[in-house]
């Protein structure tokens, strides 16, 4: 069998736990938070908030999650997600108060921190060392419909069985679907040793400018996850205060996913030809000019927000590639969940700064924010090239 199809069933397999992972958790607040708030009359922002609780949680777990990973490969990490999500679900589900509703969503930011993108970006960096690039560039195509498939699953299942039978059936098909996935289709990871030929070197051992593209990186990955997180989260809001209709809105918002998909299929035919940093400036480009043209009022949102979603879909590819490529496959997944810890505690805490920001400065303000966020974080992407020239001199 060739390496293609060796790698075939496990991208797939892998594939299917992440959108399964992400509907049945980032995603899942979206569709259920009303229908929560009608039956049980729980504050709203506390019903909404069980999602950034549960990504601090994910955050706090994510560098020992990477060097679990590291050491031992990411298989039993993502089984452990799949036991842990599908609990958390189940706590959901039978939740008879609020506080109960929130100790479940402290399993399933534990089940996020163990497997989401970073612990499968991980997982693909222990299996084909410096040749996962590919592996993980198609593993964000799959992920992309995420949303795609799990909002309208979730809203037929909350149509006919209610928001507490769709937990229980998003909880079973983690034990039915995703655990069985990564039990038969992933396989161990190699000894440390034969990784890609690397020594089995500690995480610290890390060259200066490493040391400092880490620190760089790891403001890249919490500017991206708070402006990314602030755009879904009030995306259908700033649009309305703009005087768009409810349901233009939710149209503008609806081209953000085919965006994405299209962007990375255009970096997947370009078949890792150029370094990884041209993916992640290229990006941010992206995002910059979609944000700026919304920051400048210009009437043309259905470009912007398809800019906005072509450098969000690569983003979430440069977010796996870049360490790759920067630390090399011997520190790659204690790395990747060291960098998580930041980007994920950015995600939980933004959504309500932005609500904040949105109260007092107004939303042409905010999206002035937005727009100069993206333009810091190119200037910080700058210094990642800044970091790589200097060690290509050194060399």
């Amino acid at each position: 069998m060739t390496d293609r199809g060796r790698r075939g069933p496990v991208i797939s397999a892998l594939g299917v736990v992440q959108i399964l992972a992400w509907g049945s958790s980032y995603y899942l607040p979206a569709v259920l938070a009303e229908p929560i708030a009608r039956d049980t009359a729980w504050p709203l922002p506390w019903i909404v908030g069980g999602l950034s609780l549960g990504l601090l949680v994910a955050a706090f777990a994510s560098p020992r999650v990477g060097r679990i990973i590291q050491r031992h490969g990411g298989r039993p990490v993502l089984a452990c997600a799949a036991l842990l999500l599908a609990a958390g679900l189940a706590v959901l589900g039978l939740a008879p108060t609020l506080l109960v509703f929130l100790g479940g969503w402290l399993l399933i930011g534990l089940g996020m921190g163990c497997g989401l993108y970073d612990p499968a970006y991980a997982t693909l960096g222990r299996l084909y060392g410096a040749g996962a690039r590919p592996a993980i560039t198609a593993l964000t195509l799959w992920g992309g419909f995420a949303s795609t498939v799990c909002w309208p699953l979730s809203a037929f299942l909350v149509a006919h069985v209610g928001w507490r039978g769709t937990c229980f059936a998003y909880a079973a098909l983690h034990l039915a679907v995703t655990l069985p996935l990564v039990l038969g289709l992933i396989p161990p990871a190699p000894p440390l040793a034969a990784t890609a030929g690397a020594r089995a070197r500690p995480v610290a051992a890390l060259a200066p400018w490493q040391h400092r593209a880490f620190l760089i990186m790891a403001g890249v990955l919490v500017l991206g996850g708070a402006i990314m997180a602030l755009i879904s989260v009030h995306l259908i809001t700033l649009l309305q205060t703009r005087g768009v209709a409810l349901a233009s809105a939710v149209a503008y918002g609806g081209l953000i996913g085919p965006a994405q998909v299209g962007a990375r299929l255009i970096e997947m035919a370009g078949k890792g030809r150029y370094h990884p940093l041209w993916t992640l400036t290229a990006a941010f480009t992206l995002v910059a000019l979609g944000l700026l043209l919304l920051a400048t009022h210009l009437p043309e949102i259905g470009l912007a927000l398809a800019l906005y979603g072509a450098g969000n879909g690569i983003y979430s590819i440069a977010r796996g590639t870049v360490p790759l490529a920067l630390f090399g496959p011997d520190h790659y997944a204690g790395l990747v969940g060291r960098l998580a810890r930041p980007g994920l505690v950015a995600q939980a805490l933004a959504p309500p700064l932005g609500a904040f920001l949105l109260a007092r400065i107004g939303p042409d303000a905010l999206w002035g924010v937005l727009a100069l966020l993206a333009v810091i974080n190119l200037g910080l992407i700058g210094g990642l090239w800044h970091q790589k020239g200097r060690a290509a001199l050194a060399a």
